[in-house]
């Protein structure tokens, strides 16, 4: 076991890298879906949550988490409505719907192991149709240490690890399986995290198998070379993607960042992102060293302090924020400028930055009703091909935020 989860940390293209550790998107998705989970709660309980996963709030919170790499790619499927199998029935069934609810919101509240357990015995004592343990990609996200995620690839990682059957579509069975993981994540502890989304990619990638042991040597051998090393060369091109759009990330950061110096505002970098560099100059030495905020909570005050750039005025007053978006992240970018427009003055603007050939998404996202209440600051976008021909001219002749009018867009 030892040696396999030492293969596991030592390569750098494996989810424990590439997901758990080096992942800035993965710590902010955790606020993002709790915040929104209470959303859904809070429409189940007034009746507006209508009848469909399109569109809905619950997509909104299923698609922050499937955004999360590889690890929960698909995590979004077994929630889709399938009107010809009435399945789940969460979405038609007024008392299923109910119980859904009251499910997520005894989750999201509960501190303690014993209250999800109860909860997830008296949902599975329901028999909701469809419903099954893909639930607990959500409960991962709330109670990390406690609950681990569960897909098709974990499960056979594990059941190839440790000669088990667990099933599918089984509350009781991923219990079981939750058990056996939390008993061999204590009993490897130091080498592992207690945070239970390590242990779940070593069972991910072995159940991929892109991590080799003796029980999947022969199935890989025999009939799954070929998957194997079309998988490993799928994950290396996945990396390299990541890799350069987190620079394209670090660019516009630094864009941002000069063309707001340029403009005689103060800037902000988010905190977690100082260390990182784009044209060999740390984007911290562009930022603030401190982000004072008045009169904000300190709930509110973690999720500003992690916007990817603010432009600041005097008094500290936020002017302008920018979230910079990757490939995957469109959902979780504008849940963090929604939940920065509730909480600032309305004279203040927000910008979504991001791939050009994203737009369309963007323009679809944008659109939604939840982004556009009347009580929130519109959001604007602006195109990285736009910023990258435009920002030297801006910083040369611009004069406020003005200038910004040229390149961002709305809907």
């Amino acid at each position: 076991m030892e040696d396999i989860i030492n293969t596991y940390k030592n390569d750098p293209e494996s989810v424990y890298h590439t997901w758990f550790l080096n992942n800035d998107d993965r710590l902010k998705a955790f606020r993002s879906i709790r915040k929104s989970l209470a959303k859904v709660i809070d429409e189940i309980e007034e009746g507006k949550f209508g009848n469909d996963f399109k569109g809905s709030s619950l997509e909104t919170v299923v698609t922050a988490i499937s955004e999360q790499k590889q690890i929960f790619e698909g995590a979004a499927h077994a929630f889709f409505w399938k009107p010809k199998l009435r399945i789940p029935d969460i979405y038609e069934n007024e008392a299923n719907k109910k119980a859904f609810g009251r499910f997520l919101k005894a989750c999201l509240n509960a501190t303690n192991e014993k209250q999800v357990l109860d909860e997830i015995r008296e949902l599975n004592g329901y028999n909701i149709k469809g419903l099954g343990p893909a639930v607990a990609n959500i409960i991962y996200f709330l109670h990390p240490t406690l609950f681990p995620p569960f897909n098709t690839a974990i499960v056979k990682g594990f059941n190839l690890l440790f000669s088990q059957k667990i099933k599918l579509g089984s509350w009781p069975e991923y219990l079981k399986m939750r058990e056996i993981i939390l008993f061999k994540n204590q009993e490897y502890r130091n080498m592992l995290s207690k945070d239970l989304g390590a242990f779940a990619g070593l069972l991910f990638e072995i159940g991929s198998n892109r991590l080799v042991i003796d029980e999947n040597a022969k199935l890989v051998l025999q009939n799954e070379l070929d998957k194997q090393v079309k998988a490993i060369a799928r994950r290396h091109k996945e990396v390299e993607k990541d890799m350069a759009e987190e620079n394209s990330h670090s660019e516009m950061q630094y864009d941002l960042a000069k063309l707001g110096r340029a403009l005689g505002y103060k800037v902000w970098i988010a905190r977690n992102d100082h260390k990182r560099k784009w044209n060999g100059v740390s984007l911290g030495e562009l930022s603030i060293k401190h982000l004072e905020l008045n009169h904000v909570p300190p709930s509110v005050y973690g999720t500003i302090s992690l916007i990817d750039v603010l432009w600041l005025g005097n008094g500290n007053n936020i002017v302008s924020g920018f979230e910079v978006e990757k490939s995957t992240t469109i959902y979780s970018g504008i849940l963090r400028l929604n939940d920065l427009s509730l909480s600032i003055e309305k004279d203040c603007r927000l910008y979504l930055v991001a791939p050009e050939k994203r737009e369309k998404e963007i323009q679809a996202q944008l659109l939604r009703p939840s982004f556009k209440k009347a009580d929130s600051v519109p959001i604007s976008y602006i195109l990285f091909k736009d910023l990258r021909c435009d920002c030297d001219a801006m910083c040369k002749f611009g004069n406020g935020l003005s200038v910004l009018d040229k390149i961002s867009k709305s809907v």
